[in-house]
Formats: C-alpha cells, structure tokens, sequence
C-alpha cells in the first residue's frame, strides 16, 4: 500500500425522516445556508486527492437529491447509490458498486460516514483513513463518564461515531461474507469484528462536535456551530 491511499468515502443518506418529523430523510433539510449532506460531503472530502465520493440515497429521493447537490453546487462527479432496508445493506449495496475498483487495487480505503453527522470535520476523516491503512480499521470513539450508565462495568466503555474506516478488500470480503450468512450489523465495526477479527480496530479520539442530528432541537444546536453560507 503507497504512503498515500487512495480513498473512497461512502455517506449514508437512505434513511427515513421519521424521528425528525418529516417525510424525507433530514439531511437534506437546509443548514446555515446548505443541506445537511452537502457539509457531510464536503468534508468527507476535503482531505483527501482524488477520493471517490458516494452518496447512498433512497431512491425516492434522488430527484431532490441531485437538484439539492447542484443548488450547493457540490462537484458533478458524486456518485449515487441506492441504499437498502437497513444500514448494514446500504453499506453492502455501496461496497458492491466499488467492488471492480476494490478488486483492481484502485481504491485502498473505505470510509464510512452518517451523512446526518455534518460536524464530522476534514482532520478526523484523516485520521481515520491514515489509522486504517495502518492498522487496518480505524473508529472515531468518546469514553462514556460512569455517571452516563445505568449499571457499574469494570471495562472502559465509549460511544462510537463516525466516519469510519477499513482496508478495502477485507471490507469487501466483510460484508460479501455477512450477505451469506444473514448477519445484520449495528455498524460498519460489529460486521468487521465478526468476520475480520484478526484486524486489531485503532480507536481514534472522536470529537464532542461530531453529533448525530436525529432530532430538530440537534439541528437548532448545529445551527450554532457552522458558519451561515
């Protein structure tokens, strides 16, 4: 693997609005003068030459989807994907549409990201590729205060989020593996675990910043910390 990686990072944006209270997934609701998946591309972008960029969509939206890119005048060349009836399948679905590049050696890490997560910022989306082509996977995690559980545990335990990343081929072969058997991970790192569990996952500080938006008062709290464009 060159000291330089080639990348592809993946956003996930097929879900529902349900939790939000709309009737579309609410990344692409406006944020300070941009959608929501428009800052998660951007940065899923910015620190990296030549990455592929994959945007996975229900394909219900891909109309306001497209217009919504060209309106922030995001670059022409993301590509679209449709996503499936659970996280872990729209994963799959966008790994098997860079699966010939994965194969010929054209792309050495994946990252995977929650579009809903726009604070994720261009410096840990680094750390996280540089730390997978090291180590093989890579996760952005928080350790939880004690007062935040409801039951005493002698292990350290943390909150992962997202982008997370991976060496391509053993993703790959992860997920291909997973589709065989039915198995239905809570993120990218349970399906690693379970059929990759040679490759030692690095655990990279995460950022309080790095919120999921899942609820309108979590928009109102970003609102505050991006710039209006």
């Amino acid at each position: 693997m060159s000291s330089q990686p080639t990348v592809a990072s993946v956003v996930l944006a097929a879900g529902s609005g349900t939790r939000f209270g709309h009737d579309i997934n609410k990344v692409w609701l406006p944020l300070n003068g941009r959608h929501i998946i428009s800052r998660s591309l951007t940065n899923a972008a910015a620190s990296f030459k030549d990455a592929r960029i994959i945007v996975v969509i229900n394909p219900d939206d891909e109309e306001f989807a497209r217009k919504a890119l060209a309106a922030d005048a995001m670059p022409t060349g993301i590509e679209f994907v449709y996503g499936g009836a659970s996280r872990h399948e729209s994963e799959f679905n966008a790994l098997q549409h860079l699966k010939p590049a994965i194969l010929a050696g054209e792309i050495d890490i994946v990252l995977i990201h929650d579009g809903a997560r726009p604070l994720a910022t261009p410096e840990l989306f680094g750390a996280i590729a540089a730390g997978a082509a090291q180590h093989g996977g890579a996760i952005p995690t928080i350790a939880l205060d004690p007062r935040e559980m409801d039951a005493t545990r002698q292990e350290r335990v943390a909150r992962v989020q997202t982008p997370q990343g991976f060496r391509a081929q053993p993703l790959l072969e992860a997920y291909e593996k997973s589709s065989n058997d039915g198995f239905v991970g809570t993120d990218t790192a349970a399906c690693m675990e379970k059929y990759c569990p040679e490759i030692k996952i690095l655990a990279v500080p995460g950022d309080v910043f790095n919120f999921k938006i899942t609820y309108p008062q979590d928009l109102t709290t970003a609102e505050l910390l991006v710039p209006i464009q």
